[in-house]
């Protein structure tokens, strides 16, 4: 696929990376990515975060550069995704990035009882809502005890009923903690 490069601006800092047809958002970054990443706060200084639906990678290269002491556990079942996020990663010099099918990644996650401090994602909820469950459910279930997930999702595809399955089939705790633009950035914990 032809690629192109995309100067974005990343939490204050500018960066350039490379972007190609058939990954979610190829022309630049995206409303909801940008709420995130503009919405949270800074990600644990150290331990194991995660990207979960990289894209291209912006929200894993913020996460890195946010937190180099971390690992930053990038990951996308688009082949194409994991390698774009890698390159990007790489040509920034962020050697925390671990990019990885998200298939692959998992498995490998939880033979090693890997548990994850912090998960940022823009999760694709144009997949259906089972597959959405689903992939929720399985990345949720990897965060340690103290850890929290923050999603960010279009309130008119679903962010609300996602925040009450979140509660009452998962059981975690769910804030809002930002609305804007459109978008609702909910922050899930395991319940306490």
């Amino acid at each position: 696929a032809e690629e192109r490069e995309l100067e974005v601006v990343l939490r204050g800092r500018t960066v350039r990376l490379r972007s190609a047809a058939g990954v979610f958002s190829a022309g630049g970054l995206d409303l909801g990515t940008r709420v995130l990443l503009d919405r949270v706060g800074d990600p644990p200084a150290t331990g194991v975060l995660a990207d979960v639906g990289c894209g291209w990678g912006p929200v894993a290269v913020a996460m890195a550069q946010a937190s180099p002491g971390a690992t930053v556990w990038a990951v996308d079942v688009n082949e194409r995704a994991v390698d774009l996020t890698a390159r990007n990663a790489a040509a920034l010099g962020l050697d925390n990035v671990r990019a990885a099918e998200a298939t692959r990644a998992l498995p490998q996650m939880q033979d090693q009882g890997v548990l994850l401090d912090e998960i940022w994602s823009n999760p694709p909820v144009r997949i259906g809502k089972s597959a959405l469950h689903d992939l929720l459910r399985s990345w949720l279930a990897r965060l340690a005890p103290t850890g929290q997930a923050h999603l960010v999702v279009q309130r008119n595809l679903g962010a609300d009923s996602l925040h009450r399955w979140l509660e009452s089939a998962l059981g975690v705790e769910v804030t809002r903690t930002a609305s804007a633009k459109g978008y609702r950035v909910l922050t899930a914990r395991p319940a306490r």
